[in-house]
């Protein structure tokens, strides 16, 4: 008779775990992946950075000074009257509406501030012009002596509340625009534009001779 053969019981703890090859395999495919992930995304911030700066970034103001004129200019016992005009045009070249109402005009005359008028508020649509004008009233202001007796030629007793008939006085003219504009229809951003000219005038007369800016 024949007796039972057993087979013999496997021993669990014998087993091999499973090779290392596939696990590193694994983290270096998500590795690879978060890679990609990071380069995508960095990608995506580069062009939104790029059309910011090149489609929306906001721009201050163009101010292009058109004239000046003085209606009334006079002078009497060593002082300077006049009624002056600056005439502007102000272009926003961002594609959003430019609000301003922070806005100046100052005179300034042999380096001294003479006075300010203040802008009033207003809004420019995106891409648009707008005509611009500044009036200034100043009365009474004391006009240095002459420096020489005869200036080209023409004797002091030619002067005229002090100064020399055929003399040149210089006003200089500083604006100021300052406004925020709108990007991309939530954020607003502060700009600023300024521009400085400097008026020959005919000391005598208040005939303008040129305009710099």
């Amino acid at each position: 008779m024949n007796e039972p053969q057993f087979l013999p019981r496997s021993n669990n703890n014998n087993r091999q775990p499973y090779p290392h090859n596939s696990k590193s395999r694994s983290g270096r495919t998500n590795l690879a992946s978060c890679a990609v992930a990071t380069v995508f995304l960095l990608a995506i911030a580069a062009a939104a950075v790029a059309v910011y700066f090149f489609l929306f970034k906001p721009k201050p103001p163009v101010i292009a000074v058109n004239a000046v004129q003085f209606p009334t200019f006079s002078v009497s016992n060593g002082t300077v009257n006049f009624e002056f005009f600056q005439y502007v045009t102000v272009t926003n070249p961002n594609r959003d509406e430019f609000s301003h109402y922070d806005s100046s005009l100052q005179l300034v005359y042999s380096g001294e501030p003479v006075g300010v008028v203040f802008i009033p508020a207003g809004r420019i649509v995106g891409g648009g012009r707008q005509k611009m004008s500044a009036k200034f009233d100043l009365q009474k202001y004391p006009l240095p002596p002459p420096e020489r007796a005869a200036i080209g030629g023409v004797d002091a007793g030619n002067a005229v509340g002090g100064v020399v008939a055929g003399e040149t006085m210089e006003i200089e003219t500083r604006m100021k625009l300052v406004g925020r504009v709108r990007v991309l229809k939530l954020f607003m951003h502060r700009v600023e534009s300024r521009v400085k000219c400097g008026v020959a005038i005919e000391a005598t007369r208040g005939t303008v001779l040129g305009l710099r800016c």
